[in-house]
């Protein structure tokens, strides 16, 4: 296909029809008869072509296009995006549609072919699926007609740019609202909890009636008042959680197309959504060398868009984890007992034993829970038999690092530091349990 004219491009087919004539005019040098016929061929070509063209530029708007999405893609998830055509001309086209996705997708041979009858509409779509936060910018939707002759196409050129925000996966939220997973007998992943014990809040003093709990009764209130009197609480709720993520060196890991440092945005995200429907006060940050992206534990109405926006903008070079700088931080910005769960990760016990000192000073005044990563390649060569001796030492490696994340977890349950050792595609749901099993146990 070769542009002659802005807007005009000459098809394949019309360079075959050509090279035909071609051959039989250099034939005609051998054969005379065969000059007429290639002069004849010639003016029926062109002129074939431009009645070709003549159909098609006859309509200004012979070919409406939109393209539809959502104003900010999920990263990690699939989009959709659709695109809706209108077919003015009175006799059936072929269009090709080709899109100009944003260059992070690397979608070079991005196509769509479709037939399109006469004054119909039609709706065609595709899905995109981002690997990482940030402004990614469409080009122009191009539209590529023909007729059923199709020597000559038209090009229509639609939607001249435009930027869209890739945030952090919020595409699922309410799949995670805490009313459908307390309500739902098989939330999927979602493991039931019995409560244990109690963590109650002293809310009345109330005159004893029929039905109310006899170890509630309140006998100094009943002696002064000649009633029997009872207690009454309300569950202890607006207890602070907060969800820190290291953004340094050890989170540059991919997985899936995505960072670790991502997988744990979009999880945090998810417990930040939980937590806020659990009537529980939702809070955040970043560090390496030191604390960013701060949001204080709260829950008002905006405290979800607030983190969003927070973790959308989460920018780091993976510079090196200062847990002693951190240790600091938490005590300046922290200043009531509450829930860190904090994401990062350990390859041996001797990087976890480095830091003992700082997370063990965090633990004595929060409920810490660490989270850390599973490597699911090396879970694969434990698994795969060894077929060579190059195939043992790569699975006595793995096995090594494997029982060192035993390790880790023993070594953080010495302490009494509760620990969550998961593969990043089950990370939401095995930290989402974790949280819903310290309210379960009144541990916050």
């Amino acid at each position: 296909m070769k542009s002659i004219y802005k807007g005009i491009y000459i098809t394949n087919r019309f360079f075959y029809v050509g090279t035909i004539v071609v051959i039989v005019m250099f034939l005609g040098f051998f054969f005379p008869a065969l000059v007429e016929i290639a002069w004849i061929l010639t003016w029926a070509l062109f002129g074939i072509a431009f009645f070709d063209g003549f159909l098609l530029f006859r309509v200004s708007d012979g070919v409406e296009a939109r393209r539809t999405m959502a104003e900010k893609l999920s990263n990690g998830d699939e989009n959709k995006v659709k695109l809706a055509i209108d077919n003015n001309y009175a006799h059936e086209v072929t269009i090709e549609i080709i899109d100009e996705v944003p260059e992070q997708f690397q979608m070079r041979d991005f196509i769509l072919k479709e037939k399109l009858k006469p004054r119909t509409s039609k709706s065609l779509g595709y899905i995109l699926h981002p690997e990482s936060r940030g402004v990614y910018r469409f080009g122009s939707l191009n539209i590529f007609v023909q007729t059923a002759l199709g020597l000559i196409k038209r090009k229509y050129s639609i939607e001249q740019g435009k930027e869209i925000p890739v945030y952090p996966s919020y595409i699922h939220l309410d799949k995670y609202d805490i009313r459908r997973i307390n309500n739902s007998i098989s939330f999927p992943g979602i493991k039931k909890i019995r409560r244990l014990g109690h963590s109650m809040e002293f809310e009345q003093i109330k005159e004893y009636v029929q039905g109310d709990d006899w170890r509630s009764v309140n006998w100094l209130a009943t002696s002064k008042t000649n009633k029997l009197m009872v207690n009454q609480y309300t569950e202890e709720k607006a207890q602070s959680v907060y969800c820190l993520i290291d953004s340094g060196r050890m989170m540059r890991m991919p997985f899936n197309g995505l960072s670790l440092l991502d997988h744990s945005i979009n999880s945090s995200l998810v417990i930040s959504h939980v937590v806020l429907g659990n009537q529980d006060k939702a809070g955040l940050a970043t560090f390496s060398n030191r604390i960013d992206n701060k949001v204080i534990a709260d829950r008002k109405l905006n405290q979800m868009h607030t983190i969003l926006e927070k973790l959308y903008r989460v920018n780091t070079d993976f510079k090196e984890s200062d847990f002693g700088r951190l240790f600091v931080d938490i005590r300046k910005m922290i200043n009531q007992h509450s829930l860190i769960i904090l994401f990062t990760n350990f390859d041996t016990i001797d990087s976890l034993r480095r830091q003992m000192k700082y997370l063990r000073g965090i633990s004595k005044n929060h409920l810490l829970i660490i989270i850390f990563f599973k490597n699911s390649e090396m879970e694969m060569l434990i698994k795969n038999e060894a077929n060579d001796l190059r195939e043992v030492y790569d699975k006595a490696i793995a096995e090594k690092f494997a029982f060192e994340q035993k390790l880790i977890v023993n070594e953080l349950k010495k302490y009494g530091i509760l620990s969550v050792l998961t593969e990043p595609h089950n990370l939401t749901i095995d930290v989402l349990n974790k949280y819903l099993e310290v309210k379960a146990k009144g541990m916050i």
